[in-house]
């Protein structure tokens, strides 16, 4: 009998007391990159343009509508996306809320136009612009580029004053996280991330570095501070260009995340549900968390992560995990504690989060065999992993309209031109295979034809042999008579 692959696969639902504790883990995975997306798109905006509970909010609603799209077959955490924190700042600088938010409703249109493309012809255009020579150095460059936030968190960054407070409560929450996974058993070794955030919280208060506060100051409930078009702004498209080319390098990160995590669970995703449909799902999510002023959505690897070390695929889990986001959203004392977790937890813990995104894009150039003896696949591949983690960026400004591409969408720009454009090269070593091949099935065929004559001459020589043992046979039996004949004239 097979093994099973998965603790809970895609469509189980665990027991009511686990799946609370598996749904939070999954809050906590993806909660400091969607929190941070605003913080760092106000901060490089200077002013307030997203909020966290609207962050949190878009997040949990985006996450049911993908699993609706995609009836229930992927399990999938949508979060604000990192991609488009830079062009969200630049569009807020022309167009303000309006620019931003309209920019991101036409990223989920985007999205939604592909998703139909891909329904009504096949997805053969995008696996020829998308191969996984591209698509397996996209998620590394995922990974890879947010490792030195987690160096950052964890106070390791170079040029910044070593705090030992702050190293410790990362190795504790990174240390206890690692032991978990490899030495707990049961149900502990599915939340080694919630222990290990929860072990980091409790060192990080005993050496006093958690401020309540702001815990103390939050109201028990508040409604976000939600911006809808035609309500609180007019749409405008002056910043689209700003935002929209970004699209591609996102749909990049979909298709790796569900490539990723079709490897994980064994169930390939990108044939059932099908492409059309995660693209359907991500697309809209995107579209409504603009719709309500949120971040764009994009597939969170964090909580693929999750379920790749934890062995839990449940949907179920994923929605409870995008119902209690939602929920958080308007809780605004519970908003403000977990905000009150330090980034030295978080750093501890996105350690192995990123490294297991990275490894992730490891793994689809060597399940898909990139032969990497090709020149044609180096070229690609280094190319697309120096441009995507060593910050190149490249600007074109015409009068007020502004198009920037900078390290992954970059990246993913420069590997699609490369891939098409650099001509496939002749392979000694497989033009000698093709002929040996050829002789082979030459050797076969002439093969084929010996055996088939030596049938043919058997059964001549059969039947020579066998019409001889007949008259023989008559022979004798002429014979037998004849002497029975001569014994009865004699008497």
């Amino acid at each position: 009998m097979k093994k099973k692959k998965m603790t809970l696969d895609v469509n189980e639902k665990p027991s009511l007391g686990k799946w609370v504790i598996l749904a939070i883990q999954h809050v906590f995975a993806m909660f400091g990159a969607t929190i941070l997306v605003p913080i760092l798109v106000n901060a490089a905006a200077g002013e307030t343009v997203l909020t966290i509970p609207v962050a949190l909010v878009t997040s949990g609603i985006g996450t049911l509508i993908y699993i609706l799209c995609t009836k229930g077959k992927s399990p999938v955490y949508l979060g604000s996306s990192f991609a488009f924190i830079a062009p969200i700042a630049a569009a807020y600088a022309k167009g303000g809320i309006a620019g931003a938010m309209t920019g991101v409703m036409v990223v989920g249109l985007i999205y939604v136009i592909v998703a139909l493309i891909i329904k009504l012809i096949g997805k053969d255009w995008l696996d020829k612009i998308l191969p996984p020579v591209i698509i397996g150095p996209m998620i590394m460059i995922i990974g890879l580029g947010l490792a030195p936030s987690a160096i950052s968190q964890m106070g390791l960054a170079s040029g910044s004053v070593l705090e030992w407070k702050v190293v410790l409560v990362a190795f504790v929450a990174f240390i206890v996280t690692a032991v978990v996974m490899t030495m707990a058993k049961g149900f502990l070794k599915v939340i080694p991330f919630l222990i290990g955030i929860i072990a980091g919280y409790i060192m990080a208060c005993i050496l006093g570095m958690v401020d309540f506060k702001a815990v103390m100051d939050a109201s028990f409930f508040s409604v976000p501070e939600f911006a809808v078009p035609f309500l609180t702004y007019k749409p405008t498209f002056v910043a689209v260009l700003t935002i929209a080319p970004i699209a591609l390098v996102t749909i990049c990160e979909h298709i790796g995340d569900h490539t990723s995590l079709s490897n994980i669970i064994e169930k390939d995703l990108l044939k059932d549900p099908g492409l059309d449909r995660t693209l359907m799902g991500d697309g809209i999510a995107t579209f409504v968390a603009g719709l309500l002023g949120g971040p764009a959505n994009t597939t969170y690897g964090e909580n693929t992560s999750v379920v790749g070390l934890t062995k839990v695929a449940s949907v179920w889990v994923i929605g409870l995990a995008a119902i209690f986001a939602i929920i958080i959203g308007f809780l605004g004392k519970f908003t403000a504690l977990v905000s009150t977790i330090p980034n030295a937890v978080l750093g501890g813990v996105s350690l192995l989060l990123y490294g297991f995104i990275a490894v992730n894009g490891l793994k689809v150039l060597i399940k898909n065999q990139v032969n990497f003896e090709k020149a044609k696949n180096v070229i690609v591949a280094s190319s697309m992993l120096v441009l995507g983690l060593g910050g190149a960026a490249i600007s074109i400004t015409s009068g007020d309209l502004s198009v920037s591409f900078s390290g992954m969408s970059l990246a993913a720009i420069v590997g699609i031109i490369l891939n098409l454009v650099i001509p496939e090269e002749h392979d000694e070593d497989e033009e000698t295979e093709v002929v040996k091949k050829a002789k082979k099935e030459e050797k076969s065929v002439s093969l084929s034809e010996k055996i088939e004559e030596l049938k043919n001459s058997i059964k001549e020589e059969l039947t020579v042999q066998l019409r001889e043992d007949i008259i023989e046979s008559i022979r004798e039996e002429i014979n037998k008579d004849n002497k029975e004949t001569k014994k009865k004239s004699k008497k």
